[in-house]
This record gives structure tokens, C-alpha cells and sequence, in this order.
């Protein structure tokens, strides 16, 4: 059994809340560049490309915010059942560790009690999702979540016989009723199985994989890449100016589910994809 201080799940929860606020992930950076280059010179949408990586250039400079929604904080962890977190309760120190990272890096608190919208004023509650793992490991993954793309994320509940056209219509459906609100181009999380609510879950993990992943099952990359070419023809494109480009990726998970269901959900990101990971 190997021992773990609450303040190392504290302090490793600062630490990657901090630099995920600051900074585009590599493959975003990466995919936002190869967007640009296939945008028509001169165009509105290579104009508006190039300003959102203009932009995330200046923020990881300067050590400023890459977006103004610094996001609701989404913490995933998978722990290992032979660790002993040592000190205060683990969604404890994980508030904590949030509480400082806002405090710190002078970034926007904008978690509100539902009914009255006080703010909390500490961006506390995280969403915490933990998974118990083999092993004496814990692996952290902070996911700053913005709510102009949350917003516009939905749920379905298929039924089998829709199959994966079903499926793949719900994802694009989703897409294109966006339009240009999620501040596209967008990054797609799809959870496919599942119940109601696990597959909520499984697109949110989806948006944990670096852009342009493929899933390793054949036939779920095959749903990726069907839904992420019928996106991009829907011609909405970078900030919605049009163009070639309205996704950088689509991500699929999947668990299996019941004989009666198909439940789907879609999670979108925008074009600012933050996401840190760690092992303690």
C-alpha cells in the first residue's frame, strides 16, 4: 500500500489548473495551424484562424488567460486501488487546489448556484469524476470546461435500429444547430452506450484525448472520421465566417449498453482546447 498526502493531489490540481488556463494543448495548437493552411488565403475564416492563434501566442508570452471563460474546472481522476490518500478528503483537496490555481492566476470565477446566481466566488465546486485503476498510481486530468460550447452539448437516447447513422446524425445535428455560438472550429466529445448519464460522461473523456486521436476499435474510428468529414461540409467554419474547416476533430468513447438503447451524447468543445494531465 503506498501512501499519498491530500497535499500532493492539492498541490498537482494547482499546478495543472494554472497551466491549462494559460495555454492551447500542442495537438490543438497543431490542428488550428493545419486548419489555417487549408482555409483560401485571404479569406474570412483563415483571417479569423489566425487571430485565435495570434491569441493563444500571446497568452502562454505573456502568462495571461488564453480565453476569458477560464471554464467551470472538470477533474478526472483514476486512482489506484493499492493508494492511501493521506490528510483531508480527495474532492477536498481538489477544491483546494482549484480554489488557489483561480485565486492565483487572476483568472474568472464563474461558478453560481443555479436558482439564485450568487457566485461562489472561488470557481468551487469542481465536477470531480474518479475511476478506480490497478495499481498505486493516481493519474489527474484538469479539462477548464467554457459554457459557450457546454451549452451547446446534448443527449440522446437512439433506439438500436438507428444504428450508427443514427448515430452519426446526432452528432452533426448537434454541430450544425451550433452554428457559430460554440466559437468554433469546435472539437467534438462523443459518448456512445452506456446509460443516461454514463454516456454524458464518456463524451466529456472523449474531449480528454488529444485532437486528431483516433480510437483504436476500427469501426468507432470509422464514426470519428464519417462525423467529423459530414461536419466540415456543413460549411459553418472558423468564428461561423464559412470555410472548410468547423471541427478539428471528433473523439468517440464507448461502453457497452442494453439490448433496448442507444444513448449518445454529444459534448462540444471550442477551438480553445485546455487540458492538463499528471501522475502522482
Amino acid at each position: 500500500m503506498r501512501i499519498l498526502s491530500s497535499d500532493a493531489i492539492e498541490e498537482a490540481v494547482c499546478r495543472l489548473a494554472k497551466r491549462a488556463g494559460l495555454r492551447l494543448t500542442d495537438a490543438c495548437g497543431r490542428a488550428l495551424e493545419e486548419a489555417e493552411r487549408a482555409e483560401e488565403s485571404g479569406s474570412a475564416a483563415a483571417f479569423a484562424l489566425r487571430t485565435v492563434r495570434e491569441n493563444a501566442r500571446v497568452a502562454a508570452a505573456e502568462r495571461m488567460p488564453v480565453c476569458q471563460d477560464t471554464g467551470y474546472a472538470v477533474v478526472l481522476a483514476e486512482i489506484g486501488q493499492d493508494v492511501h490518500i493521506e490528510g483531508k478528503p480527495f474532492a477536498e483537496a481538489v477544491n483546494d487546489g482549484v480554489r488557489r490555481a483561480y485565486a492565483e492566476g487572476n483568472f474568472r470565477k464563474s461558478v453560481c448556484d443555479p436558482l439564485t446566481r450568487v457566485n461562489t466566488g472561488d470557481n468551487t465546486p469542481a465536477a470531480v469524476h474518479t475511476e478506480l485503476t490497478a495499481g498505486d498510481r493516481v493519474r489527474l486530468t484538469f479539462l477548464p470546461k467554457g459554457f459557450g460550447s457546454e451549452n451547446m452539448s446534448r443527449l440522446f437516447m437512439l433506439t438500436p435500429a438507428e444504428g450508427v447513422d443514427g448515430i452519426v446524425k446526432a452528432v452533426v445535428e448537434t454541430v450544425r444547430l451550433a452554428g457559430s455560438k460554440p466559437c468554433p472550429p469546435v472539437y467534438v466529445g462523443v459518448g456512445i452506450g452506456g446509460t443516461f448519464d454514463g454516456c454524458a460522461f464518456l463524451a466529456k473523456k472523449a474531449l480528454t484525448r488529444p485532437v486528431g486521436s483516433r480510437h483504436p476499435r476500427a469501426d468507432v474510428a470509422a464514426i470519428e472520421e464519417e462525423a467529423l468529414r459530414k461536419i466540415n461540409a456543413l460549411g459553418i467554419g472558423a468564428q461561423g465566417f464559412g470555410g472548410r474547416v468547423t471541427a478539428l476533430g471528433v473523439s468517440c468513447e464507448v461502453a457497452p449498453t442494453h439490448i433496448a438503447g442507444l444513448p449518445v451524447a454529444v459534448n462540444i468543445q471550442c477551438h480553445c482546447c485546455r487540458c492538463e494531465s499528471a501522475e502522482l
